[in-house]
């Protein structure tokens, strides 16, 4: 039976969020490796107790790469079976390709500490927004992004995350996303969330930081995938180094077309995975867009274990 495996992103974080693999000297040293590559100890600061450290983007990025790449390790030290594919939800996809042996960990590490400065950087505190818009069609959730941007000349608001069926993520301008959240409930909405988060993602406000991502990629070693890694921005596989890094630039601006990307691998006939991180959020959205896909969150080393088990070597 092929699985696939899933790569959580920015949001899935939490303090002791790897309390399940304490004992494993793999996560140990996967954290101590990330920690060397930033002169930063992000053991320490994710069993510590400062959450709001913890939730700045700076921070959490790294975190959550550090984080699916030592639960990844696990999972090959204990010899499972290797995926068909891999993808990632938004920074989740740096991880797949770490795991895919396309980036280098250390490499990957620095690249998204980058790509957080380069994102937090490009809209000041307080200009940008994101919301989770539950309950309405996409097509309902671009109109009402579309009415906000017309009444607020020069504001930003676009459907950025296909997380599911009926559960949208938008981002842009405060003001626009505000408006947008006031529309969506008029239009129907069961629920309009704005979101902790100080970087409106996947909007085209992220371009001037694609821009500059663009430019520090030059210097990145990229290598044709060991696995195949299906990509947000298009739900497609890249083989070739510039695709790749096309793919990660376009990314930033791009919305994330989660949606499709399960739809997709189930229309292969792959509908076993892997969660391969902290936290269970795409377990559940698999389970949303396909009742027939089983997503096993691997949060302990006992989880990992009974996949493997359940899941063994051909």
């Amino acid at each position: 039976m092929s699985i696939a495996f899933f790569f959580p992103g920015q949001g899935a974080q939490s303090l002791n969020m790897m309390s399940g693999f304490n004992d494993m000297d793999i996560v140990k040293q996967t954290f101590e490796q990330a920690s060397s590559a930033l002169n930063q100890d992000l053991w320490a600061l994710m069993n510590g107790d400062d959450a709001a450290s913890l939730n700045e983007t700076v921070n959490t990025q790294p975190l959550m790469l550090t984080a699916g790449v030592a639960v990844w390790r696990v999972y090959q030290q204990l010899n499972g079976q290797a995926p068909s594919v891999v993808a990632g939800h938004s920074l989740g996809e740096y991880t797949a390709l770490v795991a895919a042996e396309s980036l280098d960990f250390t490499d990957a590490v620095k690249l998204v500490r980058l790509r957080a400065q380069l994102m937090q950087n490009a809209v000041p505190q307080g200009q940008g927004a994101m919301a989770a818009i539950l309950g309405l069609d996409d097509q309902i959730v671009r109109q009402v992004c579309a009415e906000a941007e017309q009444e607020l000349t020069g504001a930003v608001a676009e459907a950025v995350n296909y997380n599911s069926p009926g559960q949208i993520v938008i981002a842009g301008s405060t003001d626009a996303i505000n408006r947008a959240c006031e529309l969506a409930k008029i239009a129907g909405a069961k629920r309009a969330l704005l979101l902790p988060v100080s970087v409106p993602s996947h909007c085209r406000l992220m371009k001037p930081a694609a821009e500059q991502l663009n430019q520090a990629l030059v210097n990145v070693k990229v290598n044709a995938p060991q696995i195949t890694v299906l990509h947000n921005v298009d739900v497609s596989v890249h083989d070739d180094v510039d695709g790749i890094k096309n793919a990660l630039v376009q990314q930033l601006y791009s919305p994330v077309r989660w949606t499709e990307t399960v739809e997709k691998l189930v229309k292969e006939g792959i509908t076993d995975y892997g969660e391969c991180g902290p936290g269970k959020v795409l377990a559940g959205l698999a389970k949303r867009i396909d009742k027939s896909t089983v997503c096993a969150a691997l949060t302990s080393l006992e989880s990992v274990e009974n996949f493997i088990t359940s899941h063994p070597v051909n």
